[in-house]
């Protein structure tokens, strides 16, 4: 799920043009995960709306787990949640609860966006603590939809490249997106025309320095990750979309 919810990071603009929601309540999003030939894992994103701390928020759970061959050898279970506020696309609430091949976290993030103060609890280790954050910073799911409702496809040109602050477990990250091209992706849907991504990451996270990790995004409304590939340090992981329910728009699908 991690490699999944990585792709939220990498879709920032600072592109911010009136334009439909890309997503509303009941958006429900499965991937297949495969592993090289592996077919290692899925993962799902829905969205909820809801109430916290008084304010109206849109409530995205994610959950992603290894399947099959792979559970034996490396067994993963790993849930995510982000509380975005529906009227400015930031976040309120992060929880991270993962186990990952036995290793374990489980934590939340409380963002006060007046102060600009994370207050972070880790459960496993009984212990909280209050840190700074930078203005406007996304966590690791919100980054993704905060992009879907804020980019607007007429205004890219090829090599743009955009910046985003995402805070993530107790510090910030830089993370740096470009844009490469148009596409007509066949998909488990057909033919689908896709904007295509490059995120390039601080050196010695999760993917490596050069061109990594590619994109391909709906060339539409609803801007739905409908691809991700990844070369990592050991191999390479596809992510693909294979099931939505509840979209908030029409899905644009080519027609030959």
């Amino acid at each position: 799920m991690k490699y999944l919810s990585a792709l939220i990071i990498f879709f920032f603009s600072s592109y911010c043009f009136c334009q439909k929601k890309a997503y509303e309540d009941g958006e429900w999003l499965k991937f297949k995960i495969h592993y090289g030939l592996i077919n290692a894992g899925q993962a799902t994103l829905e969205v909820k709306s809801e109430l916290l701390n008084n304010e109206e928020v849109y409530h995205i759970i994610g959950f992603g787990k290894t399947t099959g061959v792979t559970s034996w050898f490396f067994k993963v279970e790993d849930h995510y949640e982000s509380y975005i506020l529906k009227n400015d696309d930031l976040p309120l609430r992060f929880i991270r609860d993962i186990n990952e091949g036995g290793y374990k976290k489980e934590i939340q993030i409380d963002f006060n966006h007046s102060s600009k103060m994370a207050t972070i609890v880790d459960f496993i280790n009984n212990h909280e603590k209050t840190v700074p954050f930078p203005e406007n910073a996304q966590d690791m799911v919100s980054s993704f939809y905060y992009l879907r409702n804020n980019l607007d496809p007429l205004y890219l040109k090829e090599n743009d490249e955009f910046n985003l602050d995402m805070f993530f477990d107790s510090e910030n990250y830089k993370f740096k997106l470009k844009y490469l091209r148009r596409e007509i992706l066949d998909s488990e849907f057909g033919k689908v025309p896709c904007l295509v991504f490059r995120p390039y990451v601080q050196s010695g996270r999760i993917f490596n320095e050069k061109e990594s990790l590619t994109i391909w995004v709906s060339d539409d409304d609803n801007k739905l990750p409908l691809l991700i590939k990844a070369d990592l340090v050991v191999g390479s992981l596809k992510a693909s979309l294979i099931e939505f329910k509840k979209l908030n728009n029409s899905f644009k699908i080519f027609v030959e």
